[in-house]
């Protein structure tokens, strides 16, 4: 989607926030012996309070509210009877419309006890997202962004998942740009435009390259396994660089 006024600016706005929000309180429940299932069910009651509705649910027939990833699984994790239990790497995911208007956000978190090392897998993955978020602008090269993070990503020792990549969003859930390399791609030409309404998530990991799917259909794997993280913002592109609509507030 790429803005044109001020009503379709606020409209993403409030998508923004009501994601924003809901992925706040699912993090804030989120506690060792709850189910994927139970920490959904936090997620869908605050979206159908918000007047919101799941995208992906909406979308795609996904079977939740969010998708819900633990541990092995990397992305589009199916809420279920899976127990949380201590020291467990959990990504939440929470996309949603309202009044015509799409958002989408996400971020990683570990289930006390920590460790060093998974503590600084996260911390380096929001600052991927920062890094990412920092090269949009009105006008500049897309390629920006997967550029920026690569070299991040390379200098700190990480890997990227190659093939789970941004995209637009706005007026539907994957819209124009469908495809946002948050790697380096050599054969990326496109500028980002004024009012742009796109995502930045890369998939930060300690060895995995790709994603594979499962048997359910649904859930993602990375290939090789090690742990990966991903945080993701929607971003507006201004003259001045990048609007963040997904906040909580």
């Amino acid at each position: 989607m790429t803005i044109t006024n001020e009503d379709e600016l606020e409209g993403v706005k409030a998508i923004g926030r009501i994601v924003a929000n809901t992925l706040r309180d699912m993090a804030a429940a989120l506690e060792p012996g709850m189910t994927t299932a139970e920490l959904d069910r936090i997620g869908r009651l605050q979206l159908e309070r918000e007047g919101a509705v799941s995208a992906p649910e909406s979308a795609y027939g996904f079977p939740g509210a969010t998708c819900i990833s633990v541990n092995e699984e990397i992305a589009h994790g199916i809420p279920g009877a899976r127990v949380i239990a201590p020291g467990d790497l959990v990504n939440i995911d929470v996309s949603a419309s309202k009044d015509g208007y799409f958002a989408d956000t996400g971020a990683s978190f570990i289930v006390p006890p920590s460790d060093p090392l998974r503590e600084r897998l996260c911390r380096d993955g929001r600052r991927a997202l920062r890094i990412g978020i920092a090269e949009v602008g009105a006008g500049r090269p897309l390629a920006g962004v997967g550029r920026a993070i690569g070299r991040f990503a390379a200098r700190r020792g990480y890997t990227l998942i190659r093939n789970l990549a941004s995209h637009g969003v706005g007026r539907a859930l994957h819209e124009y740009p469908e495809e946002i390399a948050t790697w380096p791609d050599r054969a990326e030409r496109r500028r980002i435009t004024r009012g742009l309404v796109f995502t930045i998530e890369p998939f930060l990991s300690t060895g995995g390259h790709m994603a594979r799917g499962g048997a359910d259909g649904w859930t993602l794997y990375g290939m090789p396994s090690a742990p990966v993280v991903q945080y993701e913002h929607t971003v507006v592109a201004t003259g001045r660089g990048a609007t963040v609509v997904t906040l909580p507030g």
